[in-house]
């Protein structure tokens, strides 16, 4: 099926949950990210029960630290 994650058209077989999704993603840490599931944000207890399916717009939203205050 075709998804688009984080703006990239994306093949997978499916449907998935969220979970498996960032497993196929390769994400390195994903209870550090965020994911957007067409326009909604899902909170993490969501990622198990939650399919994606054909069509649907995933966003990985990634938090960073730093900075410096002057």
């Amino acid at each position: 099926m075709k998804i688009f994650v984080n703006g990239r058209q994306t093949d997978i077989e499916g449907p998935v949950t969220v979970s498996r999704l960032l497993t196929l993603q390769e994400v390195k840490m994903p209870q550090m990210v965020s994911v957007e599931l067409n326009g909604q944000i899902l909170r993490p207890g969501q990622f198990e029960s939650t399919l994606v399916t054909e069509g649907d717009n995933v966003e990985f939203i990634y938090f960073m630290g730093g900075g410096r205050w002057t």
